[in-house]
């Protein structure tokens, strides 16, 4: 009786172990890939705080209350990554556009842009039930 409830036991620790390291070395393998330089020999990464802190002095009060706002439906464990890299589109959008302030426009698209195809339906019903209109951008929706 008591080896088999222990062998219950490490069947289902050693189940769980490896569905927790899988997990993990997902999100370390996405991390890794994020820093491996491109053609023109800055990662992924390195675009992302170029155009973070490029952008810094465009960002007024409400465009950071703005990317709360969108920022705010993504668990709170990835929200800061998430953050870092909707604010690094939303900063390449205002300023391939020559802007001199980010404002709403420029979140909602590069909100968009930052988004994968894959979450569409989730962001569109997010926009939506927060009465946000996005339908100057609707054409980024169009999927392929």
């Amino acid at each position: 009786m008591v080896s088999s409830t222990l062998g219950t036991f490490a069947v289902l620790w050693a189940i769980l172990l490896i569905f927790l390291l899988s997990v993990g070395g997902f999100f370390m393998f996405r991390k890794f890939m994020k820093v491996l330089p491109m053609s023109d020999g800055k990662s992924k990464l390195d675009w992302q705080n170029h155009y973070v802190d490029s952008s810094r002095h465009l960002w007024t009060e409400d465009s950071k209350a703005f990317l709360e706002t969108l920022v705010s439906p993504v668990p709170g464990p990835f929200r800061d990554i998430a953050r870092h890299s909707i604010a690094a589109r939303i900063g390449q959008v205002a300023l391939e556009q020559g802007a001199e302030e980010v404002t709403r426009d420029h979140c909602l698209e590069g909100y968009i842009l930052a988004t994968p195809p894959r979450d569409y339906k989730s962001l569109e019903s997010f926009l939506d039930k927060n009465g946000i209109d996005y339908s100057r951008f609707r054409h980024l929706l169009q999927q392929p």
